[in-house]
C-alpha cells in the first residue's frame, strides 16, 4: 500500500482505519459469530488507537445514517466523511481515552450495534440462533415446538426453569401442549407471555415486543399489568406499557411460517424494513416522499430482491446497488 507522510493509504484512510472498516463490513455481512465478537474485543484491546479506529468507524455509521454507509465502499469518500464526522459526532477519538475508549468500542458490539446491522453479543451467545434468511424448528425436552424466523436468537432454561425461554432477538412461533404440569413462558424485553395449551407468535421490537395469539389463549404480562389474548388477537408493549389489544388476520400474521410475506396497505417504509430482515446488507429508501405509500402484495421470503424489483416497477424508483448487499432507492 502506498502511504503519504501521515501514514494514510491511497484511499485516505490509515491502515488502522481500513482495518476498522473491514470489521464493520464483516459484522454487517450477517454471518458474524461469537468468535468474531471475541476477536474484535481482542483487536480493540491491542491499543487505544485500535479502539479509537473502531469507535470512529461505528460512530461514522451512526452519525451519517444509511446514506453514509454506502461511503464505506469508497475509502477516499469515507476518509473525507470521517474528517467531517470529527466535528459532528458528540464524542470522537479525542474525547475517548485509555480503557474507557476500549470499553466503548467493545461495547458497541456487546450492547447495541450501530443501526442493528449485526448481532449483539447476547444474541451470539444464545442457545439457538438463525442467520439472515434462515428458519429453524426446535422442540424442547417437554414437547414445546418452536419455529424460529430469520435473525432470531433464543435462550432456554432461563434461571434454571425448564418451562421458560427468552426471546433475545427476532421472532418465533410457539406451540404448547395441554398435558403440561405448569405454564410455558416466553420472556422478552421486560415482559412475558404464558400459555398452557396454545399457539402464539412473539416478536422483539426496537424497545419492546409484540405477542399474537393464533389458537386458544395466551396471557401477557408487563410492568404489573396482565391481559389475556384469544385467537386472532395481538398486543404490543414497550417502555410506555401495554398497548391496546388489536384484531389480526392469522393468515397474514403467520404467513412467514409458510415462507411468505403478505402486505395489505402497508407503508413502503415498513415493507422495506421487513425485507431487510431477510437479506444481508441493507435496502435504504432515500425518497422519503414515498415512505408512506401503501403496498399490497405477496412475496416469497427466500426471494426478497424479487420483491424489491416489483416495488421498483410499481413506484418507478431507481436503485443503486453497492457491494455488500447495500441498495439505495431514490
Amino acid at each position: 500500500m502506498v502511504t503519504d507522510d501521515a501514514g494514510h493509504g491511497e484511499g485516505g484512510l490509515t491502515p488502522l482505519q481500513s482495518e476498522a472498516h473491514a470489521w464493520i463490513r464483516r459484522l454487517a455481512s450477517g454471518e458474524a459469530t461469537e468468535s468474531d465478537a471475541q476477536t474484535l474485543r481482542r483487536w480493540c484491546g491491542r491499543s487505544p488507537a485500535h479502539a479509537a479506529a473502531f469507535s470512529e468507524a461505528s460512530q461514522f455509521w451512526q452519525a451519517f445514517g444509511p446514506v453514509g454507509r454506502s461511503l464505506l465502499d469508497d475509502e477516499k469518500a469515507a476518509a473525507e466523511a470521517l474528517r467531517s464526522a470529527d466535528r459532528r459526532v458528540m464524542f470522537g477519538r479525542r474525547a475517548l481515552i485509555g480503557g474507557a475508549l476500549a470499553a466503548s468500542a467493545a461495547g458497541l458490539f456487546a450492547v447495541r450495534p450501530p443501526l442493528g446491522l449485526w448481532p449483539s453479543l447476547s444474541e451470539l451467545r444464545a442457545d439457538y440462533r438463525t442467520g439472515v434468511g434462515e428458519q429453524r424448528r426446535v422442540v424442547t425436552g417437554d414437547g414445546v415446538a418452536i419455529q424460529m424466523n430469520t435473525r432470531t436468537s433464543i435462550s432456554v432454561d432461563i434461571a434454571g426453569d425448564p418451562d421458560a425461554v427468552e426471546l433475545v432477538a427476532g421472532e418465533a412461533s410457539f406451540a404448547t401442549s395441554g398435558r403440561r404440569f405448569k405454564p410455558f413462558s416466553v420472556i422478552a424485553a421486560g415482559g412475558k407471555a404464558s400459555a398452557d395449551d396454545a399457539r402464539f407468535d412473539m416478536r422483539r421490537l426496537d424497545s419492546g415486543a409484540c405477542v399474537t395469539c393464533l389458537a386458544d389463549e395466551v396471557r401477557v404480562e408487563h410492568r404489573g399489568r396482565l391481559v389475556t389474548l384469544g385467537p386472532r388477537q395481538r398486543v404490543a408493549y414497550d417502555g410506555g406499557g401495554l398497548g391496546e389489544i388489536a384484531s389480526v388476520d392469522p393468515a397474514v400474521a403467520a404467513a412467514w411460517q409458510n415462507g411468505l410475506l403478505i402486505f395489505n396497505m402497508t407503508p413502503l417504509r415498513e415493507v422495506i424494513d421487513e425485507l431487510n430482515r431477510y437479506r444481508a446488507g441493507r435496502i435504504v429508501l432515500l425518497n422519503q416522499a414515498l415512505a408512506r405509500s401503501p403496498v399490497n402484495g405477496r412475496f416469497r421470503i427466500d426471494q426478497p430482491d424479487e420483491a424489491l424489483t416489483q416495488i421498483e416497477r410499481a413506484f418507478g424508483v431507481q436503485s443503486r446497488r453497492l457491494p455488500g448487499g447495500f441498495i439505495l432507492l431514490s
